[in-house]
């Protein structure tokens, strides 16, 4: 039985570039999609929504996972359903050919004075923890040793980082919270990258900064980063073109919207 490839983007299937990308992957391929969601809409509002400008797509090639990034719990339930969906659609050999881990949430703190314990806790729950957690339950999904010599490239899994998480490119300070976790899940993909190295996984990891993507996380500075601001979906068929095109000898690395590589 040959190699069963699909997508994996989690979380925010709903809304912003979780969603973009979502649409983009399902617009450009012809393999199975899954996506995962914490709304409290049913399975088929939410497929309609995302199929909604999506034309001669297969609806079927869409599947949804319940995930809350903030429960370990929800996490490995997630990864089960997603075992299970893969059984029932009879996808012997199944493996994630690309993941993008979107998770992010920003607080604007200006300066020490503005340091609150709550949001400091929710911003390294999604921006890290939550990320960590995802490799800890969907890593068995990539290739594994009787897989692998059979694929002609690597696997690709991306996590949504961002330039201010740069230790060497901070010129402006601020935003303690935010900088300090993206600088923390630098170091997630780069240890993880290791290990998938190490374990000889046909699969690499990657930190992708996608710009100032117009989305409700990053309203108010839409303006900020002139020539790097898109709309979602601009911003997933960047992200989509640049990890496709990366090799394994470009494993490991920060890289941004345009296939630039940048300092942690």
């Amino acid at each position: 039985m040959p190699p069963n490839p699909f997508i994996l983007i989690t979380p925010g299937a709903t809304r912003g570039l979780g969603l973009a990308l979502t649409r983009q992957f399902l617009n450009t391929t012809n393999i199975p999609v899954y996506a995962s969601h914490r709304t409290g809409a049913t399975d088929s509002e939410i497929k309609k929504h995302i199929m909604g400008p999506l034309n001669d797509v297969d609806p079927g090639r869409l599947n949804l996972l319940k995930l809350d990034l903030t429960s370990e719990s929800s996490i490995a339930a997630a990864a089960q359903c997603l075992s299970e969906s893969l059984k029932r659609r009879n996808m012997e050999n199944a493996y994630i050919s690309t993941a993008f881990v979107t998770g992010g949430m920003l607080v604007p703190e200006k300066k020490p004075a503005d340091l609150d314990w709550d949001a400091i806790r929710e911003t390294f729950q999604i921006n890290v923890i939550s990320h960590m957690l995802i490799i800890k339950h969907f890593s068995r999904f990539l290739p594994n040793a009787i897989q692998a010599p059979e694929l002609q490239h690597p696997a690709k899994w991306a996590h949504i980082s961002a330039k201010v998480g740069s230790i060497e490119d901070n010129k402006k300070g601020g935003w303690y919270s935010y900088r300090s976790s993206k600088a923390a899940l630098n170091q997630v993909v780069k240890t993880f990258d290791l290990y998938l190295e190490q374990h000889n996984t046909q699969a690499m990891a990657v930190a992708i900064h996608p710009g100032t993507v117009k989305t409700d996380l990053s309203k108010g500075y839409w303006d900020s980063s002139p020539g790097e601001s898109f709309d979602p979906d601009d911003a997933a068929a960047n992200l989509v073109n640049v990890v496709k095109n990366l090799s394994t000898r470009q494993r490991g690395k920060f890289w941004d919207w345009a296939g630039e590589e940048l300092p942690w």
